[in-house]
Parts: C-alpha cells; sequence; structure tokens
C-alpha cells in the first residue's frame, strides 16, 4: 500500500481562495471514498473567515493513488463568484496542490539517536529505583527526546524508545517539509494560473 502527503495551499491568494482550499478538501476526502484511499487530516491551517482554510495537509494511503494524484497535483482553477463580496468582478480563484511521497523525503538515521539509561519513576517496589531500567533517546539534530520506562526489561525499554521516537521525529519532518512548501509558495508565488490541472465551476 502506497503512502503520500498532500498540502492543499491558497498561496497569496486572498480569502476566495482561502475557501477553495476549504473546498478542495472536502471534494479529495469524498473522492477518496471512491477511490479505497484511506485520507488523514494532518493539520489545518484556518483562514480568517469561517469555512477557510489557508492551508491543509492530509495524508493519503491506498493502491490506486497513482490516479489520483495524477488528477489533482498542480494548480486548481476555481470559477465562481466570491460569496464574500457581492459586487467583485472577479471570479477565477487559485489554490496549489503538492503531493510527495513521505518515504522519499523523510529521513530517519538510528546513527541520529543517543540513548541514556536512567531510573524509572514510579511504582514497582524498590528495584524500580536500583536498576536504570528506563531508556532516553534524543534525535540530535532535531533535539526531540523521548522515555520509555514502561517495561522493567531495559531492552524492551530501548526497543520502545526508538519506536516512539521515530514516530515523533518523521512526524516533524513533515511539518517542516510542509512548511518549506508552504513558504516557497509565498514566496515565489508558484501559483501557475494560466495551466491549471483542473478547473471547477461550482459555487464557492
Amino acid at each position: 500500500m502506497d503512502k503520500i502527503i498532500i498540502q492543499i495551499t491558497s498561496g497569496r491568494g486572498p480569502v476566495e481562495c482561502c475557501r477553495v482550499v476549504a473546498r478542495l478538501q472536502e471534494m479529495m476526502l469524498k473522492q477518496a471514498k471512491q477511490y479505497g484511499i484511506t485520507f488523514t487530516v494532518l493539520s489545518n491551517t484556518k483562514g480568517e473567515l469561517a469555512g477557510t482554510l489557508q492551508s491543509a495537509v492530509i495524508q493519503a494511503e491506498g493502491n490506486t493513488l497513482s490516479a489520483f494524484t495524477k488528477e489533482w497535483q498542480g494548480t486548481v482553477q476555481w470559477i465562481a463568484q466570491s460569496p464574500y463580496r457581492k459586487m467583485h468582478k472577479r471570479k477565477n480563484w487559485f489554490a496549489g496542490v503538492e503531493i510527495f511521497d513521505p518515504m522519499q523525503q523523510l529521513k530517519w538515521n538510528i546513527n541520529d539517536v543517543r540513548l541514556d539509561t536512567c531510573r524509572s519513576s514510579g511504582p514497582g517496589g524498590q528495584n524500580v529505583n536500583k536498576v536504570e531500567t528506563a531508556v532516553r533517546g534524543t534525535h540530535i539534530p532535531s533535539g526531540i527526546q523521548v522515555l520509555a520506562s514502561d517495561s522493567r526489561s531495559q531492552l524492551q525499554n530501548k526497543k520502545l524508545c526508538l519506536e516512539r521516537l521515530e514516530a515523533k521525529v518523521l512526524a516533524w519532518q513533515t511539518t517542516q517539509l510542509t512548511a518549506l512548501q508552504q513558504t516557497q509558495w509565498q514566496e515565489h508565488n508558484i501559483l501557475e494560473r494560466g495551466n491549471p490541472v483542473k478547473v471547477i465551476q461550482q459555487p464557492l
């Protein structure tokens, strides 16, 4: 089963473009069910008005992702009268959809981890206080730390610590990637308005 990260952004666009982001997320979630794709909304950056989003980050898992990504990746043009400015003449609004494979861009290297043992705290009798069974893992590049003290076995705690630390680090890296993408849209105005991959004409 494949896994991808989808980011929808309004770029520098006005509130109408933020409304497009929210509508596109709704449309993608609905279409995902038809494709048998599992969607998980990782984060939503809300716009100034209710029902608007500056950006959305979604994780998709499934076996039919290539057809889905081909349909959506790029600039989406939405043609509609502004629901916020009734007399506004502009009817073309744009949002960008960026898709990337987290397994290709996210990196987990156990050599970046420092493991330290320490005494567990909490219930468990005198043995807990005498033996250093807890394991603290530190991901040196990010400074992220995880403490595992679930088991009386140091080996088991080490395994749990590494598993939890990896999940935290990958989540952090995903946030870094999507933040970078958002910055690129804003700084370089990467929306190719003249060459949309998809044109939608519906009320916003």
